[in-house]
């Protein structure tokens, strides 16, 4: 392959990436990932700094990351399992509800656009009031 070819093929494989990179859903994206990954932060804080403990209260003082099940020298820390199953539970709960509560913001949006009529072009109008005319 010759250089030119080369270059070319470069080229438009650059451009295509660069279409591809500035869509509007990537972008949207991105910014999905970048906010989901800060909500899972603030729901694990609350799963495990304030839910967790309080769960372990009402279960009688229960840690349940201490649960633990030793056999020979091997140790089966069950409660680990258990405290993150326990996080999984309610981060796609509170992931559901996000979701939920965005979709219900875009219908109405949708639904606010759909009442608008579109208007006609003048030369339509025009054309509609001659015919009116003509009916008479």
């Amino acid at each position: 392959m010759s250089m030119k070819k080369a270059v070319n093929k470069a080229g438009s494989f650059l451009g295509e990436f660069k279409n591809f990179a500035l869509k509007g859903n990537v972008l949207d994206m991105a910014v999905g990932v970048i906010i989901g990954g800060a909500f899972g932060k603030i729901v694990t804080s609350l799963v495990a700094d304030i839910l967790t403990p309080a769960i372990g209260l009402l279960l009688g003082g229960v840690d349940f990351k201490s649960l633990a099940w030793v056999v020979g020298e091997a140790t089966i820390a069950y409660g680990n399992f258990i405290q993150n199953i326990i996080d999984f539970v309610i981060i796609a709960f509170s992931i559901f509800l996000f979701i939920k509560l965005l979709s219900k913001f875009s219908r109405k949006k949708e639904e606010v656009k759909e009442e608008e009529p579109p208007k006609k072009p003048d030369d339509i109008l025009l054309l509609e009031e001659i015919r009116d005319l003509l009916k008479k």
